[in-house]
């Protein structure tokens, strides 16, 4: 599976050791130093993925994927990085990157999260859809609670409200509302992210529960609808049921 690349990192050595695996792969690599040269190429090139470090000049990585993403470019971004903290982990998948490493990282599991992510890109690019059952809207829409998920209209509401959700985190909670009250591991909700490989990293779905909780929890640190199951994974529930059985 040979692709074009653009490598957008200002280190000089990272960027040539990047180039080399990949290259070794069949890719055809093209590697740039700065944000802006970075939109650029892409928007010249068309690329089948880019890997694009946070730090870098003339903007950063996260200002690079929020505009291709605001300009409507569903090109695959991995996104490569020193911060570890769940802030900048957040941001960056909100803002439309489909993956993340950070650093110091090893270039095969890099190559291996490139296979991934064009394996999964190519998959979604199907010419040959396949059909929907036919089936009543009503059948379509989950509801846990105040809580809806519409799979068909790619939509979710709490009380009403519309919750803009990526497009991770809207199949993690589509998995979760058509079976509320089981218990999904991160390995389950890693099948709905980006299939059975083991390449992408179950923190990947710590990430996505964190930020789904702010955009439908009221209390996000005291989840009441997506609850942590310790030492197993993750559970959605409807806070009301929950508050009737306690009182009970």
């Amino acid at each position: 599976m040979c692709a074009n690349i653009v490598v957008a990192e200002d280190d000089a050595k990272q960027a040539e050791l990047v180039r080399r695996y990949l290259e070794h792969e069949g890719h055809t690599v093209t590697v740039v130093e700065d944000g802006r040269t970075a939109l650029d190429t892409v928007r010249h090139q068309e690329p089948d993925l880019v890997v694009l470090d946070v730090m870098m000049p003339r903007a950063d990585g996260l200002d690079v994927v929020r505009i291709l993403r605001a300009e409507r470019r569903e090109v695959p971004v991995l996104m490569l990085t020193a911060r570890s903290t769940e802030d900048d982990l957040l941001l960056g998948l909100d803002l439309g990157a489909d993956d993340y490493m950070t650093k110091p990282f090893s270039p095969r599991e890099l190559t291996a999260r490139v296979r991934t992510l064009l394996r999964r890109n190519r998959r979604g690019s199907d010419p040959e859809p396949v059909p929907e059952p036919e089936t009543a809207p009503d059948e379509k829409v989950l509801a846990v609670g105040a809580l809806k998920v519409d799979p068909a209209r790619h939509e979710v509401s709490v009380g009403g409200t519309a919750v803009e959700c990526t497009p991770g985190e809207f199949r993690i909670l589509a998995a979760m509302a058509a079976e509320p009250g089981r218990v999904f591991s991160r390995a389950r909700l890693l099948e709905e992210l980006h299939g059975f490989d083991k390449y992408i990293s179950g923190r990947t779905v710590d990430v996505h529960i964190m930020n789904l909780r702010k955009k439908i929890e009221r209390a996000p640190r005291r989840p009441s609808r997506i609850i942590t199951v310790f030492g197993v994974g993750y559970k959605l529930t409807d806070p009301a049921k929950s508050v009737r059985h306690a009182s009970s």
